[in-house]
């Protein structure tokens, strides 16, 4: 199965490739940018952006012990909007579905604001910005979080670090948690590429890490946007597995990978709520 999944996300890469050779650098974007063409990295907007989108976006992780704490599946909703002055709103809410409880869920508000760009969609764009987030057990924390992005009108390069420190004993100090992804334009408004991202990176030098260890996945990705749609979609996955290991204590932190190695496989669907 693993081998399987695998061989459908790169194929679609793969053999949608010649379509780019009837590409130029000089093509214009037809749609404005997808608000998240990403799974694991947070892009800001800008004022050429849709303004106000909302989406749905679901993970599957098999051949894991309780990834994400809930029976493998992990569901989220999540409104992203453009504040103004280069200011990014994030606001999600995750729901788990324990076998003997009641869903259980989560939530997590975030504002960033571009410090480097911010008001054109290609070129380089750096923000910074805070948050607070709630987790499956109750348990708040705070959120500090760096994103980094360049965009042109052939590729999309886009970058996050994360910070994390939960207000409660028996955590740990600070969570690190990266992501990094990029797109090359295949057809009009079809982007595949890579995505990585590396979770509780703290475990390189904590031996005490409460989330079980360093944790990393990298895979194929694709972003679509059909024309005259208030709909796009994303996909990516891939391999996880560990970089290093110890006991997990916390098994109710809000994480995108699962809580063993195996295979991941995440989707996006987002619908536009300003307009075309």
């Amino acid at each position: 199965m693993n081998k399987r999944l695998l061989t459908f996300l790169i194929a679609g890469i793969i053999g949608t490739s010649t379509m780019a050779q009837n590409l130029s650098e000089s093509d214009n974007f037809t749609i404005k940018r997808t608000p998240e063409p990403f799974l694991f990295s947070i892009s800001t907007l800008t004022p050429e952006d849709l303004k106000w989108s909302l989406d749905y976006s679901g993970g599957y992780g098999e051949r894991v012990s309780g990834p994400f704490g809930y029976d493998g599946i992990n569901q989220q909703f999540a409104v992203k909007g453009y504040l103004g002055k280069r200011f990014t709103f994030i606001a999600n809410a995750s729901l788990g579905f324990p076998l003997e409880k009641n869903i259980a869920s989560a939530q997590q508000i975030e504002v960033i604001r571009d410090i480097l760009g911010g008001k054109k969609v290609l070129g380089l764009r750096v923000g910074a910005g805070l948050g607070v987030r709630r987790d499956y057990s109750d348990v708040k924390s705070l959120l500090s979080r760096i994103t980094f992005s360049y965009e042109m009108p052939q590729w999309k390069f886009s970058g996050n670090l994360l910070l994390e420190k939960a207000l409660a004993s028996k955590r740990d100090k600070i969570d690190v948690i990266t992501s990094l992804g990029i797109h090359y334009r295949l057809s009009e408004n079809f982007y595949g590429g890579l995505e990585a991202v590396g979770e509780d990176l703290e475990g390189f030098w904590d031996k005490e890490e409460a989330e079980g260890g360093a944790k990393m996945l990298i895979g194929p990705s694709l972003s679509l946007s059909p024309k005259k749609s208030r709909l796009s979609f994303a996909l990516s996955g891939g391999p996880v597995f560990y970089a290093t290991q110890n006991q997990l204590t916390n098994p109710e932190a809000i994480r995108e990978l699962p809580s063993e190695a195996g295979l991941m496989v995440r989707a996006r669907v987002i619908f536009n709520l300003s307009g075309s």
